[in-house]
């Protein structure tokens, strides 16, 4: 039985944000809790499903893996693991805390003390030709995403005022219960477990500490890069609350095809038809190359249909060395159409010239087919 697509499992599109997944998988996973649904096998399934396809898309490297191989990324001792990693308990503190509004040991009590939260990691895909893959490029990307407020500088407050700790929590952000021989630990509901509350919020941002903004971001793309590439800007994602430290992009290359080179590796392959004159009696032929120019490639006499040509370093760069791929011409000789009356003739003439000599490889197999026969009839 196929297993199901990661996104579809968590109702989520392939362009959505580490922000959208995080909050869809919050509202799944409570939704499918087996504690919510006693003795629904369906609903134990389903969870399992959404913890598995959510452990792979919230990694960066698992989540650009399973875009580009699917499943497979993981078969086969691939990583990503089914079911209940050893991250696990990492995933699920969240909804955890979300489910039952208490936690274990006050793991995060520290970090949302300070009010302060790294922004979410960003995502963009971005298409290039395969002679910019050759080349490199500086490419211009717009973006919307959240950034600091400047009005308050990310406090959320408003100028000239500070957030203020929390006197529930006494901005620890969390509140101890005990319960029999166990402490337990629930985020503060009047501080949200930041640890500081707001009381005079910045006008700009609505005490949000940020706002959303179109931003324009310069990108290198070396040369050499291949389809499924990942290049990582750090910081340059969604901008953190409260002052918190911003998020990460990343872009994640694809390669348009080209009209006449396919691409394996660091090597090109083109497949250039000649003329059956020229495969016979021998010519050259002129083939593009990727760097825009052209070259000649000696085709010699008697040429048969397949046969390759290996032009070194022709290819793609290798990425990030000196090193070059070589640029492979397959030749496919055109057997001539819409013949005048002339060239039937002509041709006419030169089959009856013609020998075991001209065609040695079908006068070779014709009479392997004749002997064969014969011993069958012996």
């Amino acid at each position: 039985m196929s297993k199901r697509d990661y996104y579809e499992i968590l109702e989520v599109t392939r362009t959505v944000t580490d922000g959208e997944l995080k909050s869809c998988y919050r509202k799944l996973a409570m939704k499918w809790h087996p504690d919510r649904n006693p003795g629904n096998g369906e609903a134990e399934i389903r969870f399992k499903e959404i913890n598995e396809a959510y452990d792979v898309l919230k990694d960066p490297q698992k989540r650009a893996a399973y875009d580009r191989f699917g499943h497979a990324a993981f078969e086969n001792g691939g990583g990503g693991g089914p079911g209940f990693g050893a991250d696990f308990a990492s995933t699920f503190s969240d909804i955890f805390d979300d489910l039952f509004g208490m936690a274990g040991g006050g793991r995060r009590g520290g970090a949302r003390g300070s009010g302060r939260e790294r922004g979410a990691d960003l995502r963009y895909n971005m298409e290039i030709t395969l002679e910019e893959a050759y080349a490199g490029k500086e490419a211009t990307i717009r973006l919307p995403t959240s950034v600091t407020c400047e009005g308050c500088s990310g406090t959320g407050a408003k100028p000239g005022t500070q957030p203020t700790s929390c006197r529930t929590c006494g901005g620890s952000g969390r509140i101890r219960h005990a319960q029999g021989f166990f402490t337990l630990e629930r985020t503060c509901p009047a501080c949200q477990g930041r640890g500081q509350v707001i009381e005079d919020p910045c006008p700009a941002c609505a005490g949000a500490g940020r706002v959303t903004k179109e931003r324009t971001l310069q990108v290198a793309i070396p040369a050499g890069v291949e389809d499924g590439t990942r290049i990582r800007l750090g910081n340059e994602g969604e901008a953190g609350t409260r002052g918190g430290p911003p998020g990460d992009l990343y872009i994640f290359l694809s390669i348009a095809p080209h009209e006449f080179f396919q691409r394996d590796g660091a090597d090109l392959f083109c497949r250039v038809p000649i003329s059956m004159v020229t495969a016979a009696i021998g010519g050259s032929i002129e083939v593009p190359t990727i760097d825009g120019g052209k070259t000649k490639v000696k085709v010699p006499e008697g040429t048969q249909t397949g046969k390759r040509f290996r032009l070194t370093a022709k290819g793609m760069p290798v990425l990030r060395t000196r090193n070059t791929g070589d640029m492979y011409v397959q030749v496919v000789v055109e057997t001539p159409q819409n013949l005048t009356r002339r060239q039937r003739e002509l041709l006419a003439e030169f089959d009856k010239e013609c020998s075991k000599d001209t065609h040695p490889e079908a006068n070779g197999f014709f009479s392997r087919v004749k002997d064969f026969f014969a011993g069958e009839a012996e």
